[in-house]
C-alpha cells in the first residue's frame, strides 16, 4: 500500500490484496483481536491499515467513555437536570464512535483504505 494519500486521505491499495482480504479487514472492526492474533496484518497491508484504524478507534473510545461517564456523574450530583447534559454528551460520543465504526466497515468491505475523520491520522500502531 502506498504511504502517500491522495487529497481525501484515501490510500492507494493493491486491488488484489484488498479483494482477497476484505473479510479480515471487516473483522478488524468487529473482532479486532481475531485478525491480530492470526497474524493477518503481517500478510496484508490492507488488513494492517484497517487494524490500525480499528485500534485507534478503541484507544480513543475507552478514555472518552470513561471521562464522559465521570463528567455525567459529577453533573448529576450537582443537579439531576444538569446531569442530562452529561448523558447527552456521552450519547453523542457513542453515536460518533458507532458512525466511525460503520464507516470503517464500509470502507473495508468496498476495498478502500480511507482514514476515519478526526482520529484516523493520529498515529500508526502496527508498523
Amino acid at each position: 500500500m502506498s504511504e502517500i494519500p491522495n487529497n481525501n486521505e484515501t490510500y492507494v491499495v493493491d486491488p488484489q490484496d484488498a479483494e482477497q482480504n476484505k473479510l479480515m479487514a471487516v473483522l478488524s472492526y468487529l473482532l479486532f483481536w481475531l485478525p491480530l492474533i492470526m497474524g493477518e496484518h503481517k500478510k496484508s497491508s490492507f488488513v494492517k491499515f484497517h487494524l490500525n484504524q480499528s485500534l485507534l478507534l478503541i484507544i480513543c473510545a475507552i478514555p472518552g467513555v470513561i471521562v464522559l461517564s465521570i463528567l455525567n456523574v459529577i453533573l448529576t450530583l450537582i443537579h439531576p437536570a444538569v446531569g442530562i447534559i452529561g448523558l447527552l454528551l456521552l450519547l453523542a460520543f457513542c453515536c460518533m464512535l458507532g458512525v466511525f465504526e460503520i464507516m470503517g466497515i464500509i470502507n473495508a468491505a468496498t476495498g478502500k483504505a480511507k482514514k476515519m475523520p478526526l482520529i484516523g491520522g493520529l498515529f500508526t500502531i502496527l508498523k
